[in-house]
């Protein structure tokens, strides 16, 4: 569940108005998507968000629609790789679990308020959603919010009055963006954990192409240049953060942890040098830079004469992206971005390139 379903919904109550939460909690080999996704379904048939398209989200609007008109939820199980699967069309090989809720209560609307202030303050949190009563002796599509130490914060689908120790936090595990959904005794976990940043250095046609591409891979996005009309609202529209100033000087003022990507695309060697020398050995977990073999060559080699340690150097992604035969600036973007996906969402594992 993205924030712009959890905004979208709290609008929803606010006024009073009611759609259909459609949430894929478990999958089983190949499907068009995996657990987390998830689609609003209103009731005059319109939707936002999917669950992977094609005849599963015709069918998964079809049990929306009834659900609204009941008031009452479900878990809907699609088997892929069943003859039925087959004759509908559905010929991914793999099974696909959703729980359908009409949201209409105002009772949800305060779990929905805490889950949305958690993913403001970048506060790592789990959601459990019951999808099976018999195997957790809770009511189906009862939702549970726990905080990154364990902690039940929020509930709803259940009474007041039920202790909050039947949730099996034996499952619970701490988070980080890398963190996977997960399901056991039949309730499936959905991890929210806070963006990775991304950082760009440079506001030059390569950033704006990787910035508008990388807000769409769920990266928060900040942008640095020396050129204030670079680095303006106009050219990053996606970015959550444009600084202009001097970049040796910005950089080492700026906060670097281990879930910021750092992406060195300037104009120039010297500005290049400048954004190195200060991000690396910063705890980043990723720092990429563009540039020709021997141009990297070149300013490596300064940065060690520099005394910058040149382990720390090795560590660093160059030249940035997986090499697909990039021509373009959109062909050139499309490569870091899938270097940085890559990365992030196998552990630093780049195809092409040995582990840093």
């Amino acid at each position: 569940m993205t924030r712009d379903i959890i905004g979208l919904l709290l609008e929803l109550l606010a006024a009073r108005r009611s759609a259909a939460l459609c949430r894929l909690l478990e999958t089983r080999g190949s499907t068009p998507q995996k657990p987390g996704a998830a689609m609003l379904v209103y009731p005059d048939g319109r939707q936002f968000g999917t669950i992977g398209g094609g005849c599963v989200e015709a069918e998964t609007k079809r049990l929306a629609l009834q659900a609204l008109a009941s008031g009452r939820s479900r878990i809907a199980h699609f088997n892929l790789d069943q003859d039925e699967g087959w004759n509908q069309g559905l010929i991914c090989g793999g099974r696909m679990l959703l729980a359908i809720e009409p949201i209409s209560d105002f009772a949800s609307h305060g779990y929905l308020q805490r889950l949305a202030k958690a993913l403001d303050s970048r506060s790592p949190v789990v959601e459990a959603v019951v999808f099976d009563s018999q195997a957790s002796g809770l009511p189906e599509c009862a939702a549970f919010l726990f905080d990154e130490g364990g902690e039940l914060i929020a509930f709803r689908g259940i009474e007041a009055d039920r202790p909050a120790f039947e949730i099996p936090k034996t499952a619970f595990f701490p988070l980080s963006p890398n963190t996977r959904c997960w399901a056991a005794g039949g309730i499936a976990w959905l991890p929210f954990t806070p963006k990775c940043r991304l950082l760009l250095v440079g506001a030059g046609h390569v950033a704006q192409a990787v910035a508008a591409l990388a807000s769409d891979l769920d990266f928060d996005v900040w942008v640095v240049d020396d050129r204030e009309e670079y680095a303006s609202d106009s050219r990053f529209p996606a970015a959550s953060r444009r600084i202009a100033g001097a970049i040796d000087r910005v950089l080492s003022e700026l906060e670097i942890d281990s879930d910021t990507y750092c992406v060195i695309v300037t104009r120039g060697h010297t500005h290049d040098r400048e954004a190195l020398h200060q991000l690396v050995g910063r705890g980043a977990r990723y720092v990429g830079m563009i540039g020709s073999r021997r141009k990297i060559r070149l300013t490596f080699d300064r940065l060690i004469s520099d005394g910058v340690p040149a382990d720390w150097l090795s560590k660093v992604y160059a030249p940035l992206g997986i090499d697909i035969g990039s021509q373009t600036v959109a062909e050139i973007a499309i490569s870091i971005c899938a270097e940085l996906v890559s990365h992030r969402n196998r552990s630093g594992a780049v195809p092409g390139k040995d582990d840093r």
